[in-house]
């Protein structure tokens, strides 16, 4: 068997392949939207792509079916429940399919969304037990697939994790112990609240150790998993909604047009956005005035989808070489308004001065002594509320970053403001997001709250 997981860092998405060496019969479970290195390593391995198989429908990626449906001819395959707009293969409850030695059995295991569905692996047709599980988002290494994503469009949270407690028990808990579990994510996503960093365990490691598995009754479960979650980015909706439809193909080679300074302005003033994918530090020594600071180096469709509307065209700022990669990745969350990126950006700065600015960011010291002598100093904390429910700074007002863009109406933009996070990347993105939103005085904090508690600590 060829059992091959690919892992997204920047999206914390783990995608599969699977193949029987005996047929060179393959597959691949929810993959990502760029799919050559699928195709790749298909042919090095004198495979056929036969199914693409979605667990379910994705809220936090745009999943590459389509694409890897065109380059392949391979069928499409959902959950019998799960109703895209196009065509596609329905795979029923404890349907099973053979690519020779190998068996795929699919299961039903609704809760995160109502069509979620894993797949067992049984690599030959005389073991006894399973493999492996690809188990989607439903079971997740140390966590469970929320159940609040689907709140929004036809069902409460509680139907959903009533459906997910079910499938955790009755559908992957009867699985022997030896049986490896294979998630669609790791730590960082925002599809759970307690996911590890291993990228995969046993049936029975998690029986052992994951808190909602270990939950003693199904009200207990419903409490354990929809308590503290975190905010889900504001273009998860829009992702979940297009991975439905038939949508436009990703033109994964196409290098972004050049744009020059005129003609990034003039867009600009037409409602698009520059996003300046440099380093925070880059960033604050000096920036166009609009841009909204996105590092490259970070999580960066995440934010970027977090703070900007799928709808306006966007513009990039990145460092010489990195142009394909800030729209493929953006690409990856279904992004795909970029009309240009800026033509030698450090350049263009240095012949229009007049339109480039600093931004500031404090030391803890810094920060303490603004604090000292600026009475009504505003700071914002942009961490999620399981972090602040950990320790914040005093008096500081909470608002996740991803949902800054819609409630910057709680701010004042007429006061002094400082933002914080964790280390630094998300409280850039906050602060360069308010000063694009006209707030005038606006510094972050360099090291953020991790910095600020350890020299608390040590005073």
């Amino acid at each position: 068997m060829k059992f091959d997981q690919y892992y997204l860092e920047c999206l914390s998405h783990a995608s599969y392949m699977i193949g029987d060496e005996t047929t060179g019969r393959a597959v691949v479970v929810d993959p990502q939207r760029d799919i050559n290195q699928y195709i790749a390593d298909a042919e090095a391995a004198g495979m056929n792509i036969e199914m693409i198989i979605e667990t379910h429908f994705h809220a936090d990626f745009l999943s590459g079916h389509l694409e890897l449906a065109e380059a392949t001819g391979a069928e499409i395959c959902y959950s019998s429940v799960a109703e895209p707009e196009f065509p596609h293969r329905k795979m029923a409850d404890g349907e099973k399919v053979s690519l020779g030695e190998i068996t795929l059995e699919f299961r039903h295991t609704p809760g995160h969304t109502p069509e979620s569905m894993s797949i067992v692996v049984w690599e030959k047709p005389s073991d006894t037990a399973p493999y492996a599980v690809l188990t989607g988002d439903t079971l997740f290494v140390g966590d469970v697939g929320r159940p609040d994503l689907l709140a929004s469009i036809g069902f409460s949270r509680d139907e959903l994790a009533d459906m997910l407690y079910d499938s955790i028990k009755n559908k992957l808990m009867t699985l022997p112990d030896a049986t490896r579990i294979y998630p669609a994510h790791g730590a960082g996503s925002a599809c759970g609240k307690n996911l590890s960093t291993e990228l995969w365990s046993t049936i029975g490691s998690q029986r052992l150790t994951n808190y909602a598995v270990k939950a003693a009754d199904k009200d207990t479960f419903i409490a354990l998993v929809t308590e503290g979650q975190p905010p889900a980015p504001e273009y998860f909706v829009y992702n979940a909604i297009l991975n439905r439809q038939n949508r436009k193909l990703l033109d994964e080679e196409g290098v972004p047009l050049e744009m020059s300074f005129a003609e990034v302005t003039a867009a600009i003033s037409d409602g698009a956005v520059l996003i300046d994918g440099r380093d925070s530090e880059d960033f604050a020594r000096g920036h166009f005035k609009s841009a909204i600071n996105v590092g490259l180096a970070g999580r960066y469709a995440e934010f970027a989808g977090s703070i900007i509307k799928p709808d306006v065209d966007l513009i990039l700022m990145v460092d010489d070489g990195f142009e394909l990669e800030a729209k493929t990745r953006l690409g990856r969350i279904g992004f795909d308004r970029v009309i240009g990126v800026l033509a030698q950006p450090l350049k263009a700065m240095l012949d229009h001065q007049d339109q480039v600015q600093t931004a500031s960011r404090l030391t803890v010291v810094d920060f303490a002594e603004r604090q000292r002598e600026i009475s009504h100093l505003q700071v914002v904390d942009v961490r999620n509320p399981g972090e602040v429910a950990d320790g914040a700074i005093p008096d500081a007002i909470a608002i996740p970053v991803g949902q800054l863009p819609a409630r910057v109406a709680e701010l004042d933009p007429s006061r002094p403001t400082v933002v914080y996070c964790a280390g630094g990347y998300r409280s850039s993105v906050a602060a360069s997001l308010l000063r694009h939103r006209g707030f005038a005085d606006v510094s972050d904090v360099r090291g953020g709250y991790n910095a600020w508690i350890e020299t608390v600590q040590s005073a």
